[in-house]
């Protein structure tokens, strides 16, 4: 992929996140693709990568999710992302949060994500989960 193609996918890509449909995330994935979130076992296969979207659309039904960036690298590309959305999914706590993350993509020659590395600041996103964006 060239630059302006990469960020193509990248808008794609977000767009699925912000549709609430776990599968259209899953879609960006080989079959056999991989997301691993921080130290989390990762997930395997398209359906248990949109059980991890799924996840997160239901703790925040009415996530946002911005693209920062996204940039070519050796191995693929790196997508630099903002969440913001409610935890008012079950067992919520009805705080708002906003965090930041990056993704760090392996493609395939299919141009499908092969392996996605997310990270973010998981003791500031559940700081947030607990008090909201400027609480404590």
């Amino acid at each position: 992929m060239n630059l302006e193609e990469i960020q193509a996918f990248g808008t794609a890509y977000t767009a699925a996140w912000n549709s609430g449909e776990p599968g259209a995330v899953a879609a960006f994935f080989e079959p056999s693709g991989s997301l691993k979130v921080n130290e989390a076992e990762p997930a395997v296969g398209r359906e248990a990568v949109a059980q991890v979207a799924e996840g997160f659309m239901t703790a925040f039904p009415d996530m946002v999710l911005t693209m920062d960036s996204v940039r070519l690298t050796e191995a693929g590309a790196e997508y630099h992302w903002t969440l913001e959305g409610t935890n008012t999914g079950p067992g919520g706590s009805g705080n708002r949060v906003r965090f930041s993350g990056y993704e760090e993509w392996t493609l395939s020659e299919a141009g499908l994500v092969a392996r996605s590395l997310g990270n973010f600041d998981e003791s500031e996103y559940n700081r947030q989960l607990h008090f909201g964006i400027e609480g404590r």
